[in-house]
């Protein structure tokens, strides 16, 4: 039978000093001035690194849509 360690306050501090949460960093579009979540789309404009990688208004309209179909 093996004799478990001490686990001293210090040694349980030292652990959990590395679990404290991150500020999330955001970027700012050049162009509209529009903060998103880095290395990720911009969900207002649907640009990605410069270029349009989503269309955002056939999305809200498709939304739109959809709702008015199951309001009926």
């Amino acid at each position: 039978m093996t004799v478990r360690m001490r686990h001293t306050r210090a040694h349980t501090a030292n652990r959990r000093s590395h679990h404290a949460l991150k500020a999330t960093s955001f970027s700012v579009d050049q162009k509209t001035g529009a903060t998103h979540l880095r290395h990720r789309v911009d969900t207002k404009t649907g640009i990605y690194r410069g270029k349009k990688v989503l269309d955002v208004v056939s999305k809200v309209e498709k939304k739109q849509k959809k709702s008015k179909a199951s309001a009926k």
